[in-house]
């Protein structure tokens, strides 16, 4: 049995919609994909010619052989959640809904608006935070995914299924949400936080799995962070411009990037190397995962292989690697599916490499 956490190591939008849909590809043997979090994060899935940008459905979608599974800890938008069941032809036999997720109420969405919380710390206004405010409250107005007839199909018992998958021999991919700079418990930046924490345990709590079954945390990071626009909070690095990221890079056209929930322009800076050392300690990744080698210089634009990445982009990875002590597994060139370094192999030669070396040195 193998559990594959997927955590966020800055401010979200890191690119773990992208690596879920890549795991979730290329892993062999059965796969179930579980996605923690609420409306309040867009993951952008990238697999078979497919890319969609969804807020509910996990990433693990555009591979048909996947399992599909969505946390109790899950707060859902339903009008949102049905359009993506619709859009991506889910059905129930692939789908599962934990019963305890909760349903996020137009009330949810209009106490937000009328409290201020965009002009006070940049939220979505998704209704997430309320609700999840009135899941701990315990209020009788609470609706759970097992009274909602819409769902009554698709409604089981989430934690109880993976850890039969996972007694089985099955790998189970665990997809978090937004990232660890935005930890309701652990960062410095009270109350320009999520209304969850955003570790790898505990995105293993909201599914019900025990961490003696995690086989990987992988830990992904952007080389430009980014933020979601207006008031939302320190960035500890240099805040920058697109513009100068343009620059930079030797990008040909205008770089931007807006955050799929608002549609407004994100804002970004520098890496910053305190928030990622503290979310290695925190999270103990097992590998990484860096978004945005093209950032750092377009002749990265779309590559594949390591050896084709230029001096540029090995030195931040290799930098990366030894300032963290965390081996960076994949890399992503851009954008769509076939724009990832997985260096897997990589580091299986290397391995293959020494051990052969050893039996010589050990032979004579």
């Amino acid at each position: 049995m193998a559990v594959i956490v997927v955590a966020g190591g800055q401010y979200g939008s890191e690119g773990k919609g992208k690596l879920v849909s890549y795991l979730a590809c290329a892993t062999a043997g059965d796969v179930s994909v579980v996605r923690c979090g609420g409306s309040n994060a867009g993951h952008t899935a990238c697999g078979h010619g497919m890319k969609w940008v969804l807020r509910q459905i996990p990433s693990g979608v555009v591979s048909p052989e996947a399992g599909l599974y969505m946390a109790a800890g899950m707060l859902l938008d339903l009008p949102i959640l049905l359009d993506e069941i619709e859009y991506c032809q889910v059905s129930p036999t692939r789908l599962m809904i934990d019963r305890n997720a909760m349903v996020v109420s137009d009330a949810d969405r209009v106490a937000e608006a009328t409290t201020g919380l965009r002009d006070r710390i940049g939220s979505t206004l998704s209704g997430t935070g309320h609700a999840t405010a009135r899941k701990v409250l315990r209020e009788p107005t609470v609706q759970l995914a097992s009274a909602v007839p819409e769902l009554r199909t698709y409604v089981g018992n989430v934690s109880r299924a993976l850890n039969d998958q996972l007694d089985r021999g099955a790998t189970v991919i665990v997809e978090g949400t937004q990232g660890y700079g935005l930890s309701l418990h652990h960062v410095d930046s009270y109350p320009y936080v999520t209304s969850r924490d955003t570790t790898a345990s505990a995105f293993l709590s909201e599914a019900g799995l025990s961490p003696l079954s995690v086989k990987e945390v992988f830990l992904v990071m952007r080389t430009y962070p980014i933020r979601v626009a207006g008031h939302s909070g320190p960035m500890g690095a240099t805040e920058i411009s697109w513009s100068d990221v343009q620059r930079r890079s030797g990008y040909p056209t205008p770089l931007a990037e807006f955050t799929s929930v608002t549609k407004k322009l994100r804002r970004v800076a520098e890496f910053d190397w305190d928030l990622a050392a503290e979310a290695v300690r925190v999270n103990r990744p097992t590998g990484l995962a860096l978004h945005g080698v093209d950032y750092l210089n377009y002749h990265d634009y779309g590559k594949s292989h390591w050896d084709d990445l230029s001096v540029v982009s090995q030195h931040f990875v290799e930098e990366l690697e030894y300032r963290l002590n965390v081996p960076v597994v994949f890399v992503f060139t851009g954008p769509d599916e076939g724009h990832i370094v997985d260096r897997r192999t990589d580091f299986s030669s290397s391995v293959a490499a020494l051990d052969k070396k050893a039996l010589v040195r050990s032979s004579h």
